[in-house]
Order: structure tokens, then C-alpha cells, then sequence
């Protein structure tokens, strides 16, 4: 009972942190940067100051879509980013651009990061055959839903290594856009309400992804105490 009750306030906050994260891009689409420059513009300049003049800019669909992709170095920024004018686009530009940076100068929780993102995907991918195998033979041999749990520890991991990530290309995007003169006082401000807005998203991921491990592992071992 507990722990349902762990994974429903869970539930509630991740909800709440995202709409206050769509809210707060809302509210900062509309205000204006101080100069004439979209999301592409600010991501090709933060580009070029840091040396990554390898990286492209390019526009991907959807929203809060942004990312930064080092196999074929592009920084993809949405379409309400890519040729929107405004706090929000250039806080998300430089956002992405620090993850670019973090990988020009070898960021170490982002190497991280990038080896265990295959491992990521075969453990998210194996999971769930894993624990529908163990479910039919677990009265032979508990070892599918021991070797699912190792499993799904490694995605709980990797969470909890994108949270510094995370927040260190902001620190680099809050950086840049106060050294470069683009953003400053009330405008810098709205910028970093952003970004940390976006941060909370990875909070709550990493505090669900553990929550669940908990309740598979009270479930597994529980159940073979009895």
C-alpha cells in the first residue's frame, strides 16, 4: 500500500512539473529577446564563440523536441525554437548548444552518459519479455526477474547520470547568454525560471524510474519470501 501510494504522488508531481514546464515556455515564447535573433541564431552564435563550428543547426517537429545528437553532430531544435524570437527559444538554443559544448571539451558524465546509452536501450527494449518470462517460470528458477531487475537498474541509473548533465548545460547556456549580452536582468532571469523548469522534468523522471525499481524488487523478493 505504501508504495502505491509513493508512485501516485509521483504520478500527481510529474504532472504538475509538466504543465508548469509548458506554462513557463508559454509565458516566455511570448517575450521577446532584446535582439533580432531566433532559437537557429543563437544556437549557430553559441556555436561558433565555443568551437564547435562543426555542429549543424537543424529544425526537427514537434515541441520541447530539442536535442543534441553527437552521432551526426547537429543540435536539432524544434520548430517554435528554431524561428521563434523569443526568451524561451534562445534559454533551449543554448541549452542544447551546452550539451555540444560538453561534448567538444569531453564533459565527463556526459561520456558517461553516451556509453551506457546502448546498454539503455537493450535493457529497455529486453525488460519486459524478461518479466513475462520469469512470471511463467518463476516457480522453476526466479533468475529472468532477478536479471530484469539488473536490468532496469541500469536505466534507473542512467536517470540519476542525466541529472548533472542536464544541469551543466544550462549552467553553460546561462553562462553564455549573460557573457554574450543577448539576455541580462529581467530577461536572464525568465531564461534561467526556464531552464529550471526543464530541470524539475529530470528530477521527477529520476524519482519515478527509482520508485519503480523499489516496487518490482518489494514485488520479486516478496513474493519468493513466501
Amino acid at each position: 500500500m505504501f508504495i502505491w501510494i509513493i508512485m501516485g504522488g509521483i504520478f500527481i508531481l510529474s504532472m504538475i512539473v509538466q504543465n508548469s514546464l509548458k506554462s513557463k515556455f508559454a509565458k516566455y515564447s511570448r517575450i521577446p529577446l532584446g535582439v533580432p535573433m531566433a532559437g537557429r541564431d543563437v544556437a549557430a552564435a553559441m556555436l561558433q564563440q565555443n568551437g564547435c563550428g562543426n555542429v549543424q543547426v537543424t529544425s526537427v517537429s514537434g515541441q520541447l523536441t530539442d536535442h543534441f545528437n553527437p552521432a551526426n553532430m547537429t543540435v536539432n531544435l524544434s520548430e517554435p525554437v528554431y524561428g521563434t524570437n523569443s526568451i524561451a527559444a534562445a534559454a533551449v538554443a543554448a541549452h542544447e548548444c551546452g550539451h555540444a559544448v560538453q561534448h567538444r571539451v569531453g564533459y565527463s558524465m556526459l561520456q558517461l552518459r553516451t556509453k551506457m546509452v546502448p546498454i539503455v536501450q537493450f535493457a529497455s527494449s529486453t525488460i519486459q519479455w524478461l518479466l513475462l518470462a520469469g512470471i511463467v517460470v518463476v516457480s522453476w528458477t526466479p533468475i529472468p526477474l532477478y536479471i530484469a531487475i539488473a536490468l532496469f537498474a541500469t536505466t534507473v541509473l542512467f536517470s540519476f547520470v542525466t541529472l548533472p548533465v542536464e544541469v551543466d548545460a544550462s549552467r553553460r547556456a546561462i553562462q553564455w547568454l549573460e557573457g554574450s549580452g543577448l539576455a541580462a536582468g529581467q530577461q536572464l532571469e525568465y531564461a534561467k525560471d526556464a531552464l529550471r523548469a526543464a530541470a524539475y522534468t529530470y528530477v521527477v523522471a529520476a524519482i519515478g524510474s527509482l520508485a519503480t525499481l523499489l516496487y518490482y524488487v518489494a514485488i520479486i523478493f516478496g513474493g519468493n519470501r513466501r
